[in-house]
């Protein structure tokens, strides 16, 4: 799902491809229990409502993956974070789109520098950002 393909790109938005992601947060903490999500990813039980109720700060991609770790769909977080960060790389090579262009598509107000910094993982990125990246490098991804 983070990383699968985005068909048609030009129909989706990039907060249609948020939802998404979102929802399989939803899904997880519904599946497993705020109490039992804390105690597996080492958040605390009001950050783990906070995703749950959309309240308080943006959720970070590096909280989705221990998330989505607690499923057997995924592997475990570190292994999320560093697919992620490949899969993104690899889109901008192949699209030929470097951190200018990148930060001058998407929505969030990020200058170049902050945009390498969150993609090579020195900085944390929101889900909604990755969000946004996402969707840009399928649109301008010729393949």
């Amino acid at each position: 799902m983070l990383t699968d393909t985005i068909s048609e790109p030009e129909s989706v938005s990039a907060d249609e491809v948020f939802a998404e992601y979102e929802a399989a947060l939803l899904a997880v903490i519904d599946a497993e229990g705020v109490d039992a999500v804390a105690d597996a990813t080492g958040l605390s039980p009001e950050r783990v409502a906070d995703i749950e109720s959309g309240d308080g700060d943006p959720v970070t991609v590096s909280e989705a993956a221990d998330l989505l770790a607690l499923t057997d769909d995924w592997p475990d977080a570190e292994t999320v974070r560093l697919e992620l960060q490949d899969h993104v790389m690899l889109q901008m090579s192949s699209a030929v789109v470097d951190v200018d262009a990148l930060a001058d598509g998407i929505d969030a107000a990020l200058d170049p520098k902050e945009v390498q910094q969150k993609i090579e993982g020195r900085q944390p990125m929101t889900l909604r950002e990755y969000a946004e990246i996402h969707h840009y490098l399928a649109v301008e991804n010729p393949w």
